[in-house]
Formats: C-alpha cells, sequence, structure tokens
C-alpha cells in the first residue's frame, strides 16, 4: 500500500512540473530548454516537499512510539517492584514456618535418637543372653552325648575296685574336686587323636611348633554361583600338621591357639600363603577371589603395622583378597579393632562374617566398616536349628543385605534339595561340599612363601620388599587345582 502511493505521488509531481512547463512555452513564450528547465525545478521543488513531509510524519509516529514503550516501562517497573513486595513476604513466612518446624522436630529427634540407642543397647543384651542360652545348650547336648562314654570306659575300674561306703569318705576329700574344678580355667572339650596323651599345655607347644616350623597346610574351598554353579571365590583353609603326621581340622585346634596366644603368628603365616595364591590365581582369570579367615587378635597385635605394611605392598590384589571374621569376633570388635580394619579398607581390602549363629546383622553399619560378604549356614537361612528367632524373615535377609551392597553367601549345603530351596530365597552364592571338599594347595604352589624367614612373616626379604611376583612356571600348579575344581562343579 505504502509502495502505490509513493507511485501516485511522483506520477501527480511529474504531471504538475510537466503541465507548468508547457504553460508557459504556450502562454509566456518561453523556450523548449527554459519550459524544461521550470518543469525540472518545479518537480524538484515538489520532491523536496515531498521528502520533508514524510520525515515529519516518521518522527510523530516514532514519537508515538517512544511514548507507548515508556508507559509499558513504567507499568512493567510497577509490577516488578510489587512482585518483589510479594516475594519478600512469602520468604518471611517461609523462613518463620521453617524455624518453627525445627523448633518442633529437634526435641523429637532427640528423643528417636536415645530411643534408638536404648532399642541397640536393648538388642544387644538379648543377643548376648540368646547367645549364652544357645552355648549352654549345646554344651548340655554335648555332656549329654559323651556321658555314655564316659560311664562305659570307667565301668570297668569301677567293677574292679571295692565298693566303698559313701559315709567312710571324708567330707574335705569330696569338697577337694569341686573346689578345684571351680577355680580352675574351664577346660576346652576337645578330643583330638592328633594330641592323644598331650594335657593342655602340651597341645598348645605342639601347635607353636607346627607354626615354628611352617607345618599349616592350606585348603581352598569353592564358592559357587547359583544356580550356574560357576567358581568365582575360594575359602582359603588352615590344616594343621601335627607331629605324627596328622592333619589337624581348623575347628579342632583353633581354641587352643586362641588360648595360647598364637592366633596372630598363625595368622602371618596364613596371610603370607593367601597372597601368595591369590596371585597365581589372577594369573589364571582375574574373576576370581580368595576368603582368608582372621582373628581379630592380629588386629590388636604389636605385629599389627607390619602386617599393614606387608597389605601395603600387595594392594594390587586387594580386589580379590576378602578378610573373613567370625559373627562372635565383630560383635567384641572394639575401638582398636575398628581403627585397624579401617587401615585396611582404606588400602580396597573388603571383609566378610560367617559362623553366624543369628540373623541379627547392622547391614548399613557393616557395610560403612568395608563388609561386602556374610556368610550363613543354610540350616539357618531355612530357620532348622531351632535355636532362637529373628525379627527378620530369613527369605528377605538376602534382600536386606543386597540393598547395602553386600552379597550372602549360604554354606554347609550338601544336597541338592538345598540349592533349590535356596534360589526361593534370593541366594546369589553357595558353598559346601555338594559342590567340592576343600582340597590341599599343591606344594610347589608355596614354594616361594615357605623359603620366607619364620620369624617374620611379613618382611619376607632382608629389605622389608614384597614377595617377588611368581613365575610362569610354578602358576600352573593352582590353574590345574581350580580347572580341577571346575570340573567337578
Amino acid at each position: 500500500m505504502v509502495r502505490i502511493s509513493a507511485i501516485f505521488i511522483s506520477t501527480c509531481m511529474v504531471l504538475i512540473a510537466g503541465s507548468l512547463g508547457f504553460v508557459v512555452y504556450l502562454r509566456f513564450g518561453f523556450t523548449g530548454a527554459e519550459s524544461a528547465l521550470v518543469a525540472l525545478g518545479t518537480l524538484t521543488a515538489l520532491a523536496v516537499y515531498n521528502a520533508i513531509s514524510a520525515r515529519k510524519n516518521d518522527r510523530l509516529e516514532a514519537s508515538n512510539q517512544l511514548a507507548n514503550l515508556a508507559r509499558g516501562s513504567d507499568d512493567l517497573a510497577r509490577q516488578l517492584a510489587e512482585f518483589g513486595r510479594r516475594l519478600s513476604a512469602v520468604e518471611v513466612k517461609v523462613e518463620t514456618v521453617v524455624d518453627r518446624a525445627l523448633a518442633t522436630a529437634q526435641p523429637l529427634a532427640a528423643e528417636i535418637e536415645e530411643m534408638s540407642a536404648l532399642v541397640k543397647q536393648l538388642a544387644d543384651s538379648v543377643a548376648m543372653h540368646e547367645t549364652a542360652i544357645s552355648n549352654t545348650v549345646l554344651a548340655v547336648e554335648r555332656r549329654g552325648y559323651q556321658a555314655p562314654q564316659a560311664q562305659a570306659a570307667s565301668a570297668a575300674p569301677v567293677a574292679a575296685a571295692p565298693p566303698v561306703a559313701p559315709a567312710s569318705l571324708p567330707s574335705a576329700v569330696a569338697a577337694a574336686p569341686v573346689a578345684q574344678a571351680a577355680s580352675a580355667p574351664p577346660p576346652i572339650d576337645r578330643n583330638i587323636p592328633a594330641f592323644a596323651g598331650f594335657d593342655r599345655d602340651g597341645i598348645i607347644a605342639a601347635i607353636r611348633r607346627a607354626i615354628d616350623s611352617g607345618r599349616i597346610d592350606l585348603f581352598l574351598q569353592p564358592v559357587v554361583t547359583l544356580p550356574q554353579r560357576k567358581v568365582r571365590y575360594y575359602e582359603a583353609l588352615s590344616r594343621l600338621k601335627a607331629d605324627n603326621g596328622d592333619l589337624v581340622l581348623a575347628d579342632d585346634f583353633l581354641d587352643y591357639a586362641e588360648a595360647g596366644r598364637l592366633m596372630p603368628s598363625l595368622d602371618n603365616l596364613s596371610v603370607v600363603r593367601c597372597v601368595q595364591v591369590v596371585r597365581r590365581l589372577l594369573l589364571k582369570s582375574r574373576d576370581v577371589g580368595l576368603f582368608c579367615n582372621l582373628s581379630s587378635a592380629t588386629l590388636t597385635d604389636s605385629s599389627f603395622p607390619k602386617f599393614l605394611e606387608f597389605m601395603e605392598a600387595n594392594r594390587a590384589i586387594a580386589p580379590a583378597l576378602v578378610f573373613e571374621f567370625t559373627q562372635s569376633a565383630v560383635r567384641a570388635m572394639g575401638p582398636i579393632e575398628h581403627e585397624s580394619l579401617a587401615a585396611l579398607a582404606e588400602r580396597g581390602y573388603r571383609f566378610s562374617i560367617d559362623n553366624l549363629t543369628d540373623l541379627r546383622v547392622e547391614a548399613r553399619e557393616l557395610n560403612e566398616r568395608g563388609f561386602r560378604f556374610v556368610k550363613a549356614p543354610a540350616a539357618l537361612l531355612f530357620n532348622r536349628v531351632g535355636l532362637v528367632s529373628t525379627d527378620i524373615h530369613p527369605a528377605d535377609f538376602s534382600d536386606l543385605l543386597g540393598r547395602f551392597g553386600i552379597d550372602l553367601i549360604a554354606d554347609h549345603i550338601e544336597s541338592e534339595s538345598t540349592v533349590v530351596d535356596l534360589l526361593d530365597f534370593d541366594v546369589r552364592f553357595g558353598q559346601g561340599m555338594l559342590f567340592s571338599p576343600p582340597r590341599p594347595v599343591r606344594a610347589e604352589a608355596l614354594q616361594a612363601v615357605s623359603e620366607a624367614p619364620r620369624e617374620t612373616p611379613f618382611a619376607p626379604a632382608a629389605n622389608d620388599a614384597p614377595p617377588p611376583a611368581p613365575a610362569a612356571a610354578p602358576a600352573g600348579n593352582l590353574a590345574q587345582l581350580a580347572r580341577a575344581f571346575s570340573r567337578r562343579v
């Protein structure tokens, strides 16, 4: 539209200028050149006038637009000021509400924290009482089982001896054994053929000789995935070779070793060998790990700094080495043990709990301390042990641990029906005689370890350097053992 108006105005100006030139040519007697100049001047004047008029109109329109923008800016400024005032009022109200909520919640939080502490103390007390009751029941059952044997063993001497009237025994003589039994420490109830004829001190001395001479054999039992039954871990089990050559299970001599304060020395020897085994296992597969049993006495022993230095030198294998503690040892740990565990966790090592007597575990606390595995007997998960009840259903135990990054391992599996039942409990790993019994590690696989100095097992070289990397040739021994386990599984 604007373009049509401009064309029309231009046409009119040309017509007016031409008409004026034609009039002066005819009326006033101007020549053709003079008439053309008059027409051109008139056209120029009209064009200048038109441009000035258009410029004035544009300025007036721009002024009107600027005025409208100014009025819109004023309205926007007033709206922003009103919004800021309302926002300030809302912030004041929110702060007031938050302050009131905090003032109301702080006493409630303090009460909840106090109640949590009381509940935890109550749970610990109940657990201690239940453990004491279960130990008492087991002791009574053991005595009831051994009583017929003791009666049969003493029947012949009693029959051969002349009868003695009870009244003829002096009261002091009858009371002496009772007094001695009350004052003496409780004996360890073990019947070990390898230690036949040895008293308590003699057995402890025999264990000390075996440790000093390195007569602690290492056995491996696989931990498999369920239901695939693929070997994922091994557990290292110690067997003591007695003076007569018999192998003694760990359950039969560990109590004596604890009584003689030999656990740190035994752990030193076992850990060095476990490190060597892990190195050789990793040559075969990077996905295989090893559980190494450890006593809480080692965490508080004076040799623990040396232990820590050795583990620092071997931190490259930390993801494949898991230190295992019993449930009773974990519950009895104090600040020193927790500090030692934290030092090992900082170096990348993980921990496990075994020998569970109940399912009362603090999964969150275990996760914070670096525990990533819990081993529970299959009978305990099925609630077949006949002991105390628990607050959590065994079927939910695996899910509870999994929420905190802890894997559940069911051990003591001896039948296929047990495996089928465990699958319903969402158990990912299993261990037991069904898959494979513990098998010894070949002597060649531990040859480098056996040459280490006996007195400082955590300093195998004179300059405190870590054990050298195993050669490729001996690695086949443990690889063959791994393949044997795989074929059996």
